[in-house]
């Protein structure tokens, strides 16, 4: 189509705004923090003065796409809850189009992100899963070339499918999520318990010297820098990954399955971990190739281009 289109990507810690092309080509993008009161009201006002500014500075936008953390009514496009997020039963597409006069389109953030590592990445597949890890944990699947959503769009939150019945309390209220043991959110508790633990270990230092608490972000900076403690704990994380991934290749035949989110900057240190654990736990590995596990092509930005990108098809 013609023009250019907004993505927006919702998540835990930031709100991403890109002026996308048909393409996929970032032409413009802005990233705002998310705010710590989370709540609709609070939200759309983001929202919409991100779009205000975007469509300043690049005025042949025709359409605005949303990709949100939680769970999204399709097509609806009413967000009706999310685990780390305060907005409850939000009608944002319906305030969107209100506000813009443009059209626009609100789906699950993992699900926008898996039609452009799908559509637009560097090999294209029909049959594919993309895990987003970051603050939690997203999925999205896409089936013969489109995104499953299931009757409603509720679908496909493989985050928490449960993979340890005894496992810590997850954001969505259950135990054992993939997400409270395989996310950002994870790593900030099993980091905090260890710099509690070593007061004067790596993890507790770094989170001293910069005079912050320690998060995921601590961790993650400590193992790529070689602290055994924190690798340990990344190898954790990613062995539960793997985890998943095994279960979600027993229920689908797929090409690949695509890891996205921030934690995936890592490279091996989560993927290494990861790949071996899905090949531990694979079902009937004697007939059935094991799936590849692969780096997602579009990084962090794959969320904001695939919401343009569903924009534009629905527009």
């Amino acid at each position: 189509m013609a023009g250019h289109a907004i993505g927006l990507d919702i998540g835990g810690t930031k709100v991403a705004g890109a002026v996308v092309a048909p393409d996929g080509t970032v032409v413009d993008e802005l990233t705002e923090p998310t705010p710590e009161t989370s709540d609709a009201d609070t939200m759309t006002r983001l929202l919409l003065g991100m779009v205000d500014t975007l469509r300043d500075r690049q005025p042949d936008v025709v359409a605005v796409g949303v990709g949100a953390a939680g769970t999204v009514e399709w097509p609806s496009g009413r967000i009706l809850w999310a685990p780390n997020n305060e907005y409850r039963d939000w009608a944002i597409r319906d305030e969107l189009e209100k506000a813009t006069g443009l059209p626009a389109v609100v789906d699950n953030d993992a699900n926008v992100a898996g039609l452009a590592e799908a559509r637009l990445g560097e090999v294209l597949y029909k049959e594919m899963v993309l895990i987003t890890v970051g603050t939690g944990v997203g999925s999205g699947i896409v089936l013969d070339g489109q995104i499953y959503r299931g009757p409603r769009g509720l679908g496909a939150e493989l985050g928490h499918i449960i993979v340890d019945p005894n496992g810590p309390l997850c954001g969505c209220g259950n135990h054992g999520c993939l997400e409270s043991l395989a996310s950002g959110t994870a790593l900030t508790r099993t980091g905090r318990e260890a710099a509690a633990a070593d007061p004067d270990g790596a993890i507790a230092r770094l989170a001293r010297d910069k005079g912050v608490e320690v998060t995921g972000q601590t961790v993650t900076e400590a193992a790529v820098a070689g602290d055994p403690t924190a690798r340990a704990l990344f190898a954790d994380l990613a062995r539960w990954l793997g985890v998943g991934i095994a279960s979600v290749t027993t229920i689908f035949e797929l090409d690949a399955v695509v890891i996205g989110g921030g934690l995936v900057d890592t490279g091996e240190l989560l993927l290494g971990p990861a790949r071996e654990a899905a090949a531990e736990f694979a079902y009937a590995t004697q007939v059935r190739p094991l799936v590849p596990v692969l780096p997602g092509t579009f990084g962090s930005a794959a969320g904001k281009i695939g919401a343009a990108l569903l924009a534009m098809e629905c527009a």
